[in-house]
């Protein structure tokens, strides 16, 4: 992930982690690009109740998605997307942890 996009997706984790609207928005437009099947998708409309430095970040990281030749993930973010997932997806971070 080149730095412009780094710091625009390290911006948008900031707002996820907190408890807001916007947040929500910004976590499920994160979490979309982890795992839309799993975790829900993003739904555009959402744009326009984000402010619009948010939205040029979240531009921002989906212009860096959209331009790679195979898909890439934010691995080195495994933690904090983690710790979205327990904050925004409670039942989908449960499932996933069951005792087998």
């Amino acid at each position: 992930m080149d730095e412009i996009t780094r710091t625009a997706f390290e911006r948008l984790l900031e707002v996820a982690r907190s408890d807001t609207g916007q947040s929500g928005r910004v976590s499920s437009f994160i979490l979309a690009w982890w795992n839309a099947e799993g975790l829900g998708g993003f739904d555009l409309a959402d744009l326009f109740a984000v402010d619009r430095g948010l939205a040029r970040d979240m531009t921002t990281v989906f212009t860096y998605i959209a331009t790679r030749n195979t898909a890439e993930y934010p691995e080195r973010y495994r933690a904090e997307l983690e710790d979205l997932i327990r904050i925004w997806r409670p039942q989908a971070w449960a499932a996933a942890n069951e005792p087998a």
